[in-house]
């Protein structure tokens, strides 16, 4: 599986999410929604989710490794920092 593009919408306003990505796997397939959160320990992503009629969320779409979703994580915010600094040099 490779991650072939990355996009990301960065959020102004003030809260924990800091940006909203897309990732496209094999150039065949997107996952839209997944959300960069920045927490008490660092930055993390969550997965796109919806909210059940008992009030949780669950995710619409997850790795079922724990190792794939540490290289989605990694790329995702990997990306996310060289955005920052393209918009810091701008």
């Amino acid at each position: 599986m490779q991650i072939t593009d990355v996009r990301i919408r960065k959020i102004e306003k003030e809260g924990k999410m800091r940006a909203v990505v897309s990732i496209t796997i094999d150039d065949e397939f997107v996952i839209h929604d997944i959300k960069i959160i920045e927490g008490e320990k660092g930055m993390f992503i969550a997965m796109p989710s919806r909210k059940t009629a008992e009030g949780e969320y669950k995710d619409i779409a997850h790795p079922i490794k724990s190792s794939t979703r540490e290289q989605i994580q990694n790329l995702i915010l990997q990306k996310y920092q060289e955005e920052l600094l393209n918009t810091a040099e701008e």
